[in-house]
């Protein structure tokens, strides 16, 4: 919908695509669909939730058996996203890479957008 031809909306690095690929197959779904609402200190959260349908206007991304759908009104806001899964000594989860953010809250769970790209409704 927001992309460039021949481009994915988003990249999906190897340990992610591991991490989204083996839920896939322990819940039995589509894949994870990802987007954007209004929250958080910084104004925007991201969404993330395993779905069993492919919604027909979703982006979707599929790398090494992982499959992203990119929800309709979010994608102006996730293209050029990397997401990542990190494990750390005290959290381990999905990390985004977003060149769209301008700034982010201080625990690092709500974003902001540049300017040009307005809010979703």
């Amino acid at each position: 919908m927001f992309g460039i031809p021949k481009t994915q909306a988003v990249t999906i690095t190897p340990a992610a695509a591991r991490q989204i690929a083996r839920l896939m197959a322990k819940g039995n779904t589509q894949g994870l669909r990802i987007g954007v609402k209004k929250g958080g200190c910084a104004g925007m959260e991201y969404t993330m939730e395993y779905v069993t349908r492919i919604n027909p206007h979703d982006e979707v991304v599929e790398t090494d058996g992982a499959r992203v759908m990119i929800a309709p009104m979010a994608q102006m806001f996730l293209f050029g996203t990397e997401i990542d899964y990190e494990v750390s000594l005290l959290e381990a989860g999905f990390k985004f890479r977003n060149p769209n953010v301008s700034d982010a809250c201080g625990c690092g769970e709500s974003i902001k957008f540049h300017e040009a790209l307005g809010k979703p409704s």
